[in-house]
């Protein structure tokens, strides 16, 4: 259940940050049922990624954590939504991202928004 709230909330927050940062475009699709279905994989993807990969770069990039007092979790979030752009885009589902500056900044409200949306999901199933 934990995991289905993660990635309903990453899908939130991965759409609106296509929808606010120039530099992110997900595919477009005029059937509705395509377009959620492109955006649970890519949304998929992304918790995967969160999940499996962060781990290991937080780990191996620990004293530079140290070093900027956690500020380098920005950087690591932008590389994993730059990751999650290549993946996406090798298997099809074609999420662009086109700079780090824009990684860093749909990282940034991906994660604000999937933190809300998680809370109050899980607050509802409470």
């Amino acid at each position: 259940m934990n995991f289905l709230i993660t990635l309903i909330a990453n899908m939130a927050g991965i759409w609106l940050a296509s929808v606010l940062v120039s530099g992110i475009t997900l595919p477009t699709s005029d059937d509705l049922g395509q377009s959620l279905l492109t955006l649970a994989i890519i949304g998929f993807v992304f918790t995967l990624l969160n999940m499996i990969v962060r781990p290991l770069l937080k780990a191996l990039t620990f004293p530079i954590y140290i070093l900027t007092f956690g500020l380098f979790a920005l950087v690591v979030n932008a590389l994993i939504f730059l990751l999650t752009g290549w993946v996406t885009h090798q298997v099809g589902f074609g999420m662009e991202v086109t700079g780090f500056w824009a990684a860093l900044f749909g990282g940034l409200i991906t994660a604000v928004v999937s933190s809300i949306v998680a809370g109050a999901l899980a607050s509802v199933k409470d």
